[in-house]
Order: C-alpha cells, then sequence, then structure tokens
C-alpha cells in the first residue's frame, strides 16, 4: 500500500489536469498513489491519456453520473486506502518536494491536516496575489522555519477571522477525514467546515513554511460566480453562525465571536460589489445583505 493518496476529483479543463496530474507522476517522493475521478467531464481525452500510461500508480475512475463536487469529495474519501491523503485541485500543481515536504512533516508533528506553504498562479501559470490572497497572506500564523503545530480554540479563532487555508494543498489524516465526513449541502465552505469538525474533536494542523503548491485562481471558477450572485455569502453567513453556536457550546468564546463577525467575509463581499454592479450575473443587494447583517 502506498504511503499517500492524491485524489484527483476532475471535471473541467483537460490541459490543466494533466498539468496537475504530470505535477504529481514528478514528485521527488515515489511511495504514492494517484486516484482520478472524472466526474463525467464530457471529453474522451482523459480516459485516452491516462489508458496509455504504464504506470501502476495510477488509476482514472469515471463516474457514471455526475456527482457533482461535494459528492465526488465524499466517494475520493471512501476510495482512499493510504493513511494520509490529498484531495488536490485538478487545476493545481505541485512542486517536485510537495510530498516529500508532507511526510516529512507527518514524521515529526502528531497532527492530522498539513498545510504546506502556497503560492497563487493565474490561469496562465504566472504567479499573482490577488486582494483575496493578500489578504489570506497577511492573516495566516507565522510560524518558524520548518512548521508549527496548531489547534484548539487558537487555530478556530484564526480560520474564522479568515479562512488562510487552501483545501486542495492540505494532506489530510484519512482516520480522522472518515470519521467526519464532508457535511452535505455545502458547496464553498465544505474545506473549511472539515477543518473546524477536526479541530474541535482535538485534531491538530501542522502549518509548513515551505512553498511546495500552485494554487490556481481564475475569475471563471465556480466560488467567484457564486461570490458576485450572492450565493457563496449566503452559505458563509449560515454556516458561521451555526459555528458561532458550536464553538459557544465548547467554551470557545473568542472563536464564537469571531465568527459572529465574519469580519473578513464582509469585506470580502463588500471588495466584490463594483465587479457585482458591472456584471450580469451579480447580486449587489444580496452582497449589501452580507455586510449588514
Amino acid at each position: 500500500m502506498a504511503t499517500i493518496d492524491v485524489m484527483l476529483p476532475y471535471y473541467g479543463d483537460v490541459a490543466q489536469m494533466k498539468e496537475a496530474a504530470q505535477s504529481v507522476l514528478d514528485q521527488t517522493f515515489t511511495d504514492f498513489r494517484l486516484v482520478v475521478l472524472d466526474d463525467g467531464y464530457p471529453d474522451p481525452e482523459p480516459a485516452r491519456w491516462f489508458g496509455a500510461m504504464d504506470d501502476t500508480r495510477v488509476v482514472y475512475l469515471r463516474n457514471e453520473e455526475n456527482l457533482g463536487a461535494n459528492g465526488n469529495y465524499r466517494k475520493a474519501v471512501e476510495l482512499v486506502q493510504a493513511d494520509w491523503f490529498v484531495m488536490m485541485g485538478a487545476d493545481d500543481v505541485m512542486h517536485a518536494g510537495y510530498l516529500s515536504a508532507v511526510i516529512n512533516a507527518v514524521a515529526r508533528f502528531d497532527v492530522d491536516i498539513v498545510q504546506p506553504g502556497v503560492q497563487v498562479i493565474d490561469e496562465n501559470g504566472a504567479r499573482v496575489l490577488p486582494l483575496v490572497d493578500r489578504v489570506k497572506k497577511a492573516i495566516t500564523p507565522r510560524v518558524p522555519e520548518g512548521g508549527a503545530e496548531l489547534g484548539g480554540e487558537q487555530l478556530a479563532a484564526s480560520l474564522m477571522r479568515g479562512d488562510w487555508a487552501y483545501f486542495p494543498s492540505i494532506a489530510w489524516k484519512t482516520a480522522a477525514v472518515r470519521e467526519i465526513g464532508f457535511r452535505t449541502g455545502l458547496d464553498v465552505v465544505q474545506d473549511l467546515a472539515l477543518i473546524l469538525d477536526i479541530v474541535k474533536r482535538g485534531g491538530r494542523m501542522a502549518l509548513l513554511s515551505d512553498v511546495v503548491f500552485d494554487y490556481r485562481r481564475h475569475s471563471a471558477s465556480d466560488s467567484s460566480v457564486r461570490a458576485l450572485d450572492g450565493r457563496r455569502f449566503d452559505e458563509e453567513r449560515d454556516f458561521f453562525l451555526s459555528e458561532a453556536a458550536r464553538f459557544s457550546g465548547l467554551g470557545w468564546h473568542r472563536a464564537a465571536r469571531t465568527a459572529r463577525r465574519h469580519l473578513t467575509s464582509r469585506l470580502n463581499a463588500a471588495s466584490l460589489l463594483v465587479k457585482a454592479y458591472r456584471s450580469d450575473q451579480g447580486s449587489p443587494r444580496a452582497l449589501w445583505r452580507h455586510i449588514f447583517r
């Protein structure tokens, strides 16, 4: 059995998916399994490309029906065989030392989650730092070289101040995720919900300083469209308020206050107002509602 499984739920750009998969195959740490879950994308090229590979570490599966992102994530978790796994984005890119950094962190820290250093790229692979990622960078906890462990209310409050984690770059302890699972009914905060559910049960995160992963951000992403029309923020507001109640039940009052305020989420909505007024898909009224509710 492989040391770590890289799960690659896929639906979208074929060229970027190939780049993502190739970055896994180019890892310096080679004891992995790459599992591609094609969610019925209408193009025969992925099946042809993976079918031509002579590499027993690669598994290509095509869903008989489209499960959607959340459903495909949950199916991927069911198929994990290794003690650790990554739920990689099909348009993101691992640096060659990514898996080595993760495995070293797993050996050094007693954690359930590993968040490595991330840089952001655009559609063309150029390094960028848009406003949302500048904010993420500013609020990410500072850790010494080699990384550090975080957990408890301190980690929960930090993530409620602003979600600085990058889901596709995270490595997860399989047992911890299987015990909890992805919540149903969430489209844009399912990753944050999973992190917090693990933390509330005593789980911890290793936050690394080394940048070993490229996260691709582009304007056509599902989360960007959902932000402009307000659906993202409706989901976020409901989520933050429900988390505040859960934190209060644990006696984590600082985390609960931070969740109720959800200040960076409000500021994110405010930053999109001009774009929403100019876009046919935008809903300024929904953004205003989120800012002041």
